[in-house]
């Protein structure tokens, strides 16, 4: 049978086949099966959605999605200008419905969407879908600025825009965002729309030099160096930094200094790695772009909430900054609120009754949204919402795992207030305690080696980033007993608590310290340690958890905008701050404080040579350096905690 069948087929197509070979090909006579332009169709869904260019006064055109509820009449605006795709941000998952289009990075979305708010999400000039030039953190119209545009300018049109085009709302706009897009509000704060009512800057970069995305106290971070690539080598990201290493140690110790990393990346392609590599010193390049001198200066309009993490790995200085210079300008005590939450960078709009291996008894950014952000903005975005009953500071205690409602921070000062400060000096045989030191040794030694720097997490070290089972997030939460087991590493340590120790405001770190070198490093840290049984979490057994902590570069000792060599073998005083805190030592805990000279790869290698730039470092200049911590008396080294008396 098979055999009859096959030439029957064949006898079949030799018509078929010599009949298209007497067809002339012709296009497109074959039509696509793709429209030219697909219409969807959403008219059940909950929402509608507009993408527009919105004009700037210097004719740029800004892309512009705006999320608009169905049925919506006299409606708030909620604005969030980006540099990290307005498109994305607005349609995580594509659903009939908003909030789970806006559930994730950049949208407390429960809170937008259950009070009926206008989303409005822009791509910031230069980015993705938007015209004109993109410049990092725009400085405003000024010295670093000769153009007559700026973020403050471009969004106090995007405002105007809004209000005289979205005739479903009420006129009335607030500004929100986290990180750069929290840079954003504050920008908002200059020279005011008079539409905008409220902003919110959460954990937004302030001052890069001083304590947020590029520099702690003059050190650098290198890790960055990945966000600056992929942000300004296009203007979509597409082009994405690379690695051969598994282990970011590896990377960073295979081309030695930062800028030789650069250089093999091409980044001096980059305008604002130019301006990195160029001002390494707090100039007046970073001085007059430091946003809480910015607004330091400016009359204070409009009311702000500002949001900060206590354990944020990214921008840990920027909210108390702008808290500072802003609050005296406060004079009803009604347009400046700060909330103070125990999470990493962004948490807030996330899930919080965790970071890390450190628990907090309830979902803190759950309550942050429900019961501070909503009642905030639907004060000032909402007609004849009820004001808001909030405290001027709402922060989460650690340790004690509770929300305090409170007049001020910090709350110590020299008298008359509840804390005070209170010295816990380093003493011999690693101990540490608030008595001075009277005996022993006058110090510590260890050896820095540039060869072998300090991790600053346990390896192999993960890239910057989230998801795909990064942990970055959570860092500076990590059990500090990798470090306290280094010989380059000296840890004190307090006998076990038999009262409970509260401290609300930011460690001062007196370093009393010398090295064999002409430049140092000097890291401090200040830390829980968790009694060596925990019987609710047995994991937490010994458990070594950084409360504050942060770096110093010595060349800056005595300015920050003139360096200068270190004296070698000479004992110099060290004096900066570590990042707020607001935690409660329990009883049965220990205090502990580590110092060390190296925090790598996320800061750059000090030479332990002065050198101009460290940007520059060559081979030769990496030096091992003997390094001393004094505890004697008159040399004492010593933290001066803002420690709450009275309190339990």
């Amino acid at each position: 049978m098979p055999m009859k069948i096959l030439p029957l087929a064949a006898a079949l197509l030799l018509p078929l086949l010599a009949h298209a070979g007497d067809v002339p090909a012709k296009y497109p006579d074959y039509p696509s099966e793709t429209p030219a332009q697909f219409v969807p169709v959403t008219a059940g869904f909950d929402y509608e959605r507009r993408e527009v260019m919105i004009p700037m006064r210097d004719g740029v055109k800004l892309h512009t999605v705006i999320l608009m509820p169905k049925g919506a009449r006299h409606a708030g605006i909620v604005l969030t200008r980006t540099p990290y795709n307005a498109s994305e941000l607005t349609a995580h998952t594509p659903s009939p419905h908003l909030e789970p289009m806006l559930q994730g990075y950049d949208n407390a979305a429960d809170v937008m969407v259950e009070d009926g708010y206008i989303r409005v999400v822009q791509d910031v000039r230069g980015k993705y879908g938007s015209e004109g030039d993109y410049v990092m953190n725009r400085p405003v119209h000024g010295p670093l600025n000769p153009t007559p545009v700026d973020d403050a300018t471009d969004t106090w049109d995007t405002i105007d825009w809004l209000v005289k085009n979205l005739p479903q709302s009420n006129g009335k706009v607030a500004t929100i965002g986290i990180s750069y897009d929290g840079f954003e509000p504050l920008m908002s704060l200059v020279h005011p729309h008079p539409a905008l009512k409220a902003a919110v800057p959460m954990n937004p970069m302030v001052d890069g030099w001083m304590g947020d995305d590029w520099f702690h106290h003059g050190a650098f971070r290198q890790q960055n160096m990945a966000y600056v690539y992929e942000q300004e080598a296009t203007r979509d990201n597409r082009e994405k930094w690379w690695s051969g290493f598994f282990d970011q140690y590896d990377l960073y110790m295979h081309y030695g200094s930062a800028g030789a990393l650069g250089d093999a990346y091409g980044m001096r392609q980059l305008g604002f790695w130019n301006k990195l590599i160029a001002h390494p010193a707090y100039d007046a390049f970073w001085q007059q772009q430091a946003v809480d001198k910015l607004l330091g200066a400016q009359p204070l309009d409009v009311p702000v909430m500002l949001v900060h993490s206590l354990w944020d790995q990214e921008d840990i200085y920027g909210d108390l900054a702008v808290y500072r210079a802003i609050k005296p300008k406060d004079t009803t005590g009604e347009k400046v609120k700060l909330v103070m939450g125990p999470w990493h960078h962004g948490q807030e709009i996330g899930e919080g009754s965790s970071l890390g291996a450190i628990r907090f008894g309830s979902d803190t950014a759950q309550y942050f949204r429900e019961h501070i952000l909503r009642p905030f903005l639907a004060q000032y975005l909402k007609d004849g919402a009820p004001k808001a009953d909030l405290a001027p500071v709402t922060a989460f205690q650690t340790g004690s795992n509770q929300w305090q409602r409170l007049d001020r921070w910090p709350l110590a000062c020299e008298s008359g207030c509840a804390s005070v400060s209170r010295a816990l000096y380093l003493q011999a045989d690693g101990r540490l305690g608030f008595e001075p030191p009277t005996s022993g040794a006058a110090y510590d030694e260890y050896v820095s080696d540039p060869a072998h720097p300090v991790p600053f997490r346990a390896r192999p070290i993960q890239p910057i980033g989230s998801g795909d089972g990064l942990t970055w997030a959570q860092w500076l939460v990590d059990d500090q007993r990798e470090a306290s087991g280094r010989t380059d590493v000296l840890s004190y340590v307090s006998a076990p608590l038999t009262a409970p120790l509260v401290i609300a405001g930011a460690p001062e770190v007196h370093l009393i310290a010398a090295t064999s070198g002409t430049d140092s490093d000097w890291v401090v840290k200040l830390i829980d340690v968790y009694p060596d049984q925990v019987a609710a979490q047995p994991a937490m057994g010994g458990y070594q958890l950084a409360v504050s902590m942060d770096i110093f570069r010595g060349r800056y000792r005595t300015s920050f905008d003139q360096p200068a060599p270190l004296a070698a073998n000479q004992p110099l005083d060290y004096r900066f701050a570590l990042p707020a805190a607001n935690h409660v030592f329990l009883p049965g805990h220990r205090l502990m404080v580590q110092v060390q000279s190296s925090w790598f790869p996320l800061y750059d290698r000090n030479p332990q040579t002065y050198v101009d730039n460290i940007f520059f470092a060559k081979p030769a200049d990496y030096v091992k350096a003997t390094q001393r911590v004094y505890h004697a008396a008159g040399q004492a080294s010593y933290l001066a905690l803002p420690v709450v008396s009275g309190a339990h």
